[in-house]
């Protein structure tokens, strides 16, 4: 499911080369079947929200929306554990559990 790759892409923090891609990206949302004609409109609406103004701008918003409070965290374990120590311990048990089924993540991931 392709369309998944191209949710990913406009959750990701916003950079330069999302404009290149965007004619792209969009051709992808129109042709998903995955989902309904409602939710491809909102992804294309997404979308030329972030292409349309200024980077800066649109990096600022991803982080007011995302990195300003729980609620709508894009980690895991924010919602879980908070910044309690049990989180770092719960990110460091995931990452054995991948590492043993042969994933290896980089720093970002």
């Amino acid at each position: 499911m392709r369309i998944l790759k191209v949710i990913s892409r406009l959750l990701d923090y916003p950079v330069a080369d999302i404009r290149s891609f965007r004619a792209d990206l969009a051709m992808e949302i129109s042709r998903a079947r995955e989902i309904s004609p409602e939710m491809r409109g909102e992804l294309l609406q997404v979308l030329e929200r972030l292409c349309a103004g200024e980077l800066m701008d649109a990096q600022e918003n991803y982080g007011i929306l995302f990195d300003q409070g729980r609620s709508l965290s894009l980690h895991l374990f924010e919602h879980v554990h908070g910044e309690s120590r049990d989180r770092g311990q719960a990110m460091g048990d995931l990452m054995n559990i991948y590492q043993q089924n042969g994933f290896e993540l980089d720093a970002l991931e």
